[in-house]
């Protein structure tokens, strides 16, 4: 939901209000389901994989890159924008992670409450991490497409851009048949947690969990 509104919020500030007039812009989950990818992509991936995977994401917040007042620099910033925010949750999480253990000596008997918060500031660092880089591999509908675009030459970036036509359709793709391919993508994201992780591995308090086999 953080990075919808994220991209809503970079497209109203470069001066699109496409997001604003929808409604868009709000921390209120509901506006941001969307069938396929918060409801039945989940589902399909979880049958699929015999409950060992699923993904899902919220509806993609509508922007109108015609409006931005510099289309080139606008784009690459709205879609820079929700990737960002999870790179800065994450983050936040990790700070998180290190002051409750800094606290925790105050708390006497109640360690299983930082126990239980660290490990919920761990799924955060994960998921936001996760989050972040996959929608930075470069497949439409993904943000990384949109800044990959960017990257290419007008002819072929035009060529590349027509891929949108197909929808989520390179999406489920690689989530189903690429399974291999997207583990070797997402290798950035892995390698950044385990790297977050190992810094405040310090902090961590609680008996006999160790987060950081999970």
């Amino acid at each position: 939901m953080a990075h919808e509104y994220a991209h809503g919020a970079a497209a109203f500030r470069q001066g699109d209000d496409t997001a604003y007039m929808l409604g868009r812009l709000t921390f209120n989950p509901l506006p941001h389901i969307d069938p396929w990818m918060s409801l039945l992509m989940p589902a399909l991936l979880w049958f699929a994989s015999d409950g060992r995977f699923t993904f899902g994401g919220a509806k993609p917040v509508p922007v109108n890159p015609r409006k931005y007042r510099n289309y080139r620099r606008g784009d690459i910033i709205v879609s820079s924008a929700g990737v960002i925010v999870n790179f800065v949750i994450a983050l936040g999480c990790t700070l998180a992670f290190a002051l409750i253990g800094l606290a925790a000596p105050a708390l006497g008997p109640s360690l299983a409450v930082a126990d239980t918060a660290q490990r919920m500031m761990v799924l955060g660092i994960q998921l936001n991490l996760v989050l972040c880089f996959f929608n930075l591999i470069p497949i439409p509908p993904l943000d990384g497409s949109r800044i990959f675009y960017h990257l290419l030459p007008p002819a072929w970036g035009a060529r590349y851009r027509s891929l949108d036509r197909f929808g989520f359709l390179p999406l489920l793709v690689l989530l189903v048949l690429a399974r291999p391919l997207l583990g070797v993508l997402m290798t950035p994201a892995y390698v950044a947690i385990y790297y977050l992780l190992a810094l405040v591995r310090p902090y961590a308090v609680g008996d006999g969990w160790n987060i950081f086999q999970s």
